[in-house]
């Protein structure tokens, strides 16, 4: 066994040995990040924060990040590259290497062709860590490619990767399972090329104000917000830009609030955090601009004010939103506090960790730091059965 000393800052990490005899082996952890959808800025900004807090004593860490076009890269370890930043917002940049991966399950050494196309390996990998957001990522496309090469990964499996990204059958499920969620109706491009007349008369029987969103994509990208039928074209634009079908949602009104859920370990309960909450201006929604480029409009509070019946029924209710999509290692379920009760908004499967994030700041107030939720989520990931 070898243990790294060189994590690859210029050329990607070393596999050379510089292990203290009888010390333990660090685990190598790729981190894998960027990736295809239109979320890939913020996968990267995520990939900052865990490049920086991650526990070097314990893990190697193998920085591959996907171009916006799907190229497999080794990024620089350097945590400052992908720092998110609201005038210059990170990017992986294609450096001309490709990462290979195993080509089998019954190896899981991964390489990488060097862009003067010289071939290095890059060692035996212990876990992927996929911080990847949207789709092609998060959705179950990379998760499936992970199973197909036998390799443990962070985070949820192919179902509930899909499930979670798909806010339709996200929806049907979560009602199934006997959760209160917003009212909608999903809308394919094609229905709306044919008869847009038609479905703004059937969206109007939810009431406005309305939220268009696409059915596969998160950080807010390509919501909008309609306050009467004259706004729904342009938003069905926005919206169907992102994805071939969007969700149109009845506005709520109540409280937003978030909960984080890890898995338990070896088959026990969902654990979850304390509440946070997102605290609007009037007339204001959660943008991606207030989410992540400090728009006015939004504070997040956590954690949030709430009685202990209510933080109790909110932690049961996002423990079962978790069981009701198979879900395993992390995920953050957003609700609405309304007059009527809670109502489940979305449930994120890879939440993220960039420096504003609520999925850390609820465990950070929970009890549980940056670096140990780093490490916890590896070991929820390494002990996971697939």
């Amino acid at each position: 066994m070898s243990s790294e000393t060189d994590t690859g800052v210029a050329d990607g990490p070393s596999t050379e040995t510089g292990a203290v005899p009888g010390a333990p082996r660090r685990q190598r952890v790729v981190v894998l990040f960027g990736g295809r959808s239109s979320e890939h800025s913020i996968s990267c900004a995520t990939a900052g924060g865990v490049l920086a807090a991650i526990d070097r004593d314990r893990f190697d860490v193998v920085p591959v990040g996907i171009t916006a076009d799907g190229a497999f890269t080794l990024q620089p370890d350097d945590a400052a590259l992908f720092a998110l930043d609201a005038e210059s917002l990170p990017v992986v940049r294609d450096n001309g290497t490709r990462v290979r991966w195993p080509e089998s399950s019954s190896s899981r050494e991964l390489s990488v062709v060097e862009a003067d196309g010289g071939v290095r390996l890059l060692g035996e990998v212990d876990v992927v860590f996929p911080i990847l957001h949207g789709r092609f990522g998060e959705d179950g496309t990379v998760q499936g490619l992970l199973e197909l090469v036998g390799l443990p990964y962070v985070g949820a499996g192919l179902l509930a990767s899909a499930v979670g990204m798909d806010k339709h059958f996200t929806k049907t499920v979560l009602q199934q399972a006997g959760i209160a969620v917003a009212p909608w109706r999903t809308v394919r491009a094609a229905e709306w090329r044919a008869d847009p007349a038609a479905v703004t008369a059937a969206v109007a029987e939810l009431g406005y104000p309305l939220f268009v969103k696409p059915a596969r994509a998160g950080s807010s990208v390509g919501v909008s917000r309609v306050d009467g039928p004259e706004q729904l074209a342009a938003a069905m634009a926005v919206g169907l830009a992102e994805d071939v079908k969007v969700l149109v949602e009845a506005g709520l009104v109540g409280r937003e609030l978030e909960c984080a859920v890890l898995g338990g370990r070896a088959g026990g309960a969902p654990r979850t955090s304390v509440a946070g909450e997102i605290v609007l201006g009037s007339d204001t929604f959660y943008d991606f601009e207030s989410k992540y480029l400090g728009g006015a409009g939004a504070d997040l509070v956590c954690p949030a004010p709430l009685a202990d019946d209510e933080l109790a029924e909110m932690q049961r209710l996002a423990a079962l939103a978790f069981e009701s999509i198979d879900g395993t290692g992390l995920a953050r379920v957003d609700f609405f506090l309304t007059a009527a009760g809670w109502v489940v908004n979305e449930i994120n499967t890879m939440p993220g960790f960039t420096p504003i994030s609520m999925f850390p700041a609820c465990w950070l107030a929970s009890g549980l730091s940056y670096p140990e939720l780093i490490t916890e989520l590896v070991e929820l990931g390494l002990e996971t059965d697939r």
